[in-house]
């Protein structure tokens, strides 16, 4: 994957930027997108299944309350740079108010911010942590 965002950058010429000039909801944007990926990667990597299952499934994991739980699976293992990047995104203004939905924010805030970070070491474990091994 780094071999492959390597080349994304160089082909279309994107140049680094300081990662504490983005907003968290343009983190948790990105967030978004790279934690879909990841769980779509593992359910098909799992094996070879209807696509109406897979999508059942992944909804299930990607949908806020599930983010939500795994933020508090994580929460207390996020270096004091993640926490931070966590809670800009989960006070973000955005238009749900409920608990879950900005704890979910904020894990996608993190996501993105890890995502761009290039850490995709830690963007893995931490996924990992939180969603446990049974629930896939």
């Amino acid at each position: 994957m780094e071999t492959n965002l390597i080349q994304l950058k160089e082909l279309f010429h994107l140049e680094d930027q300081d990662l504490r000039s983005y907003s968290p909801l343009t983190l948790a944007y990105i967030g978004d997108g790279v934690y879909e990926l990841i769980i779509r990667t593992i359910l098909v990597k799992k094996g070879n299944c209807p696509v109406n299952r897979l999508h059942k499934k992944a909804s299930s994991l990607v949908k806020a309350g599930a983010q939500s739980a795994i933020m508090e699976v994580i929460e207390e293992e996020l270096t004091p740079e993640e926490l931070s990047v966590y809670r800009r995104g989960r006070n973000a203004h955005s238009h749900a108010t409920m608990a879950d939905y900005r704890r979910a924010t904020g894990f996608e805030a993190l996501m993105g911010y890890l995502y761009l970070k290039e850490d995709y070491t830690r963007m893995l474990t931490l996924v990992r942590m939180g969603i446990g091994e049974d629930i896939l």
